[in-house]
């Protein structure tokens, strides 16, 4: 019942209730209905049905269901991808993205995935518009990190020498890190050495960018 406290107030206050409302309708106590809005514990079970015909809606939908088939869904999108760019299917993976932005158009996973099918395939300055457009996006700090030091080289590619050395400054102390990167950009690399590092990046492996 991952999403029901969170879908419990969402309904409710479409609905116009105050927790007291539900709470006499149910017969127990407001306490209780702020708990279970709060997370800090579950109705019984029993009172899913009596719930789902308050806020004239399903059960299904009120603890989620549509959430965790959907994050399910997603997933396995970014499986299948996965699976298509370590055997080099890199136009496969491109497709599989692409479908999947029809479907979830604002999805971060999505719009970088798509990002990194394309600077595998080549398609490098698309690659970087949808790196650019997403990161602001990303609130995980080990995401941001990888992602950026995909863009350093991407930017590399393009002859945009200044903005990727500008960009290998800013990376934090972590594997893909300033102190590895910057000096790999000052030293230069031929493009086979740029789209190795951005391979081992985006497909995780476990090598040492160099």
């Amino acid at each position: 019942m991952l999403y029901l406290s969170e879908n419990l107030k969402k309904y409710r206050v479409m609905k116009n209730l105050t927790q007291e409302d539900v709470a006499e309708y149910l017969g127990v106590t407001p306490q209780s209905v702020s708990k279970w809005e709060r997370c800090e514990c579950y109705p019984d079970i029993t009172f899913l049905p009596a719930l789902a015909n308050i806020f004239e809606t399903s059960v299904d939908l009120l603890i989620g269901m549509d959430d965790i088939r959907a994050e399910k869904t997603r997933f396995n999108i970014h499986k299948t991808a996965a699976e298509y760019q370590r055997n080099g299917d890199y136009a496969s993976a491109e497709k599989v993205y692409r479908d999947a932005l029809l479907v979830y158009p604002n999805k971060l996973g999505m719009i970088l995935g798509l990002a990194g099918a394309l600077a595998l395939k080549g398609k490098s300055e698309e690659a970087i518009e949808l790196i650019e457009r997403g990161l602001p996006l990303s609130d995980s700090e080990k995401q941001k990190s990888t992602t950026r030091a995909v863009l350093c080289f991407l930017y590399l590619k393009c002859g945009r020498a200044e903005k990727a050395l500008r960009l290998a400054s800013e990376l934090p102390h972590v594997r893909e890190s300033r102190e590895v990167i910057r000096p790999m950009i000052e030293r230069g690399l031929s493009e086979d050495e740029i789209n190795e590092n951005i391979k081992k990046l985006i497909l995780g492996d476990d090598k040492e960018i160099r």
